[in-house]
């Protein structure tokens, strides 16, 4: 095909609370974006469901908006890249397409008391040394189990190989191709606890522990390349998939973290931060995970790139979802951007700390337990203190994992990249700099997730010449250095820690303390 102007790439952006569409042209700049959110389900305290049909329908009708809006017809559309909410798991049937229940959301706890049997039982090493992760409920493996074990005839269907499992990605593509095709790509397999990241393939002895039927599982492909062509019904002719990646290994890659050491946080639902470690998986010392960052087919793998590079990951549950509660929970705001100016009413937290581990503490912690805490709370204690305290713990609980990171690497940290909804927010950025000691890069594209899609999209089908091209169209919109006084930073880590330490395994049933 030859190469036009007038041609995009069409990036699906399916998250944990809305679906978008972002069309991108060659510089990499966006040209249209439509949005559009759908329920959130909690039938239970720690647990959070999805419905299947909405995520598709939702994520449909954002790809016909954009387009639309855009007047870009589908003889434009160069490839699609599908970015999405990992570790999410659904279930489905594999002849009518129909869910066996709703999804289990990455932030679904349920499994936690499964995750401490594993772990009691000796298992960790064994599920660490081949997928990299820790044991936990964050996890798409124990949320599958749960599905064959609970919903009504669903391991029995299974082991007739009646249903497909898959996370977000599986789910689209699927429907994007009318049942076609059950795939997903290395990114998103190595988020499921079932995936040896070395061998690149599912694992047959934690297949056999978990008492999962390889049946339901898809083909694994690499992030970029030939995957799919959509149902011509769709858009009218068939559209090619052409890239898949986890939402924060497409960040990483929108980013432009393409060399060893390079890191990047996003601020979303949660803060995600990954550090590139080359074509060779660090084991990490200290409890974070090592994941696939990417793995480009042939067309992609150009200037010399290695075609799989690895990432070292912490993740924290709780980045603007504690805005969200501000907002929804506390109600001290009535928008989430009203934070930063009721924030920016005091000068600090007046000693006051909010943990936010209200569905557990991640990295490097990894407490299922863990419940949220404010302490520190005097009198004098007013919505602004509040507001600042929770801004601080978004950026503290990110130090943590840094610190951890850089440990693990044996890299001291130049720079972090950053990106996400919150990190339009200067006051938290400037936080971030000040309790990390580094300073915070803010690119002039902050849709580095769909970006990132993109691009590995766009790198399958010649759209873009190779990785240099991509590392030379990322910019600096603003650059925050540390303005605290190592001091003062110090203090502040301490204080962090002690009311960490309270939060901690606050929601053990058998906690007799």
């Amino acid at each position: 095909m030859t190469q036009d102007s007038r041609d995009y790439i069409l990036a699906l952006d399916q998250g944990t609370s809305s679906s978008r569409a972002i069309l991108f042209d060659r510089a990499g700049s966006v040209v249209r974006i439509a949005q559009r959110e759908f329920r959130q389900y909690y039938p239970q305290p720690g647990h959070v469901e999805h419905d299947p049909y909405e995520i598709w329908q939702s994520q449909l009708a954002v790809a016909h908006e954009v387009l639309r809006e855009a007047a870009i017809g589908p003889a434009q559309v160069r490839a699609i890249g599908i970015t999405n909410q990992r570790e999410t798991a659904v279930l489905w049937d594999r002849k009518t397409g129909e869910p066996v229940g709703r999804a289990l959301v990455w932030q679904d706890r349920r499994t936690a008391p499964m995750c401490e049997a594993l772990l009691q039982a000796g298992h960790e090493d064994t599920i660490r040394n081949s997928t990299g992760l820790v044991v936990d409920a964050y996890f798409s493996a124990t949320k599958l189990r749960w599905m064959l074990d609970n919903y009504p005839g669903a391991r029995e269907r299974a082991q007739r190989g009646e249903l497909a499992f898959g996370t977000v990605d599986s789910w689209l593509v699927w429907q994007l191709t009318d049942g076609q095709r059950h795939v997903t790509d290395v990114t998103n397999a190595s988020r499921t606890m079932l995936f040896n990241i070395h061998r690149f393939e599912w694992d047959d002895a934690l297949l056999a522990l978990l008492d999962i039927p390889r049946s339901v599982l898809p083909e694994v492909l690499p992030s970029s390349g030939e995957i799919a062509r959509t149902a011509p019904r769709l858009f009218g002719e068939p559209l090619l998939v052409a890239g898949i990646a986890g939402d924060q290994q497409a960040a990483t890659f929108g980013q432009a973290c393409l060399s060893p050491g390079m890191a990047k946080n996003t601020y979303g639902t949660g803060c995600f931060l990954l550090m590139n470690t080359d074509g060779t998986p660090v084991e990490s010392k200290n409890r974070l995970l090592t994941t696939i960052g990417w793995q480009l087919g042939a067309a992609g793998a150009t200037d010399g790139a290695s075609r799989t590079q690895y990432c070292l990951e912490g993740g924290v549950f709780m980045g603007g979802a504690t805005i969200q509660w501000l907002r929804d929970g506390l109600q001290i705001i009535q928008s989430a951007p009203e934070v930063e100016p009721l924030a920016r009413q005091c000068e600090d937290s007046g000693g006051v700390v909010l943990v936010p581990a209200f569905a557990g503490l991640g990295a490097p912690h990894w407490d299922a337990f863990a419940r949220g805490t404010l302490v520190g709370v005097t009198r004098g204690t007013g919505r602004p203190h509040i507001a600042r305290a929770a801004l601080e713990a978004i950026a503290l609980q990110s130090v943590d994992v840094l610190e951890a990171m850089q440990k693990d690497a044996g890299i001291a940290l130049a720079e972090l990249r950053v990106d996400g909804g919150a990190s339009r927010s200067d006051l938290l950025m400037q936080l971030q700099a000040d309790l990390l000691g580094t300073p915070v890069v803010r690119p002039r594209v902050t849709e580095t997730t769909a970006l990132g899609a993109a691009y590995l999209a766009g790198l399958a089908v010649g759209y873009w010449s190779g990785l240099d091209e991509l590392s030379s169209q990322w910019q600096v919109d603003r650059r925050f250095e540390p303005e605290l006084s190592e001091d003062a930073r110090q203090t502040a880590l301490a204080r962090w820690h002690r009311a960490v330490e309270r939060a901690r395994d606050w929601a053990r049933e058998d906690d007799t303390r």
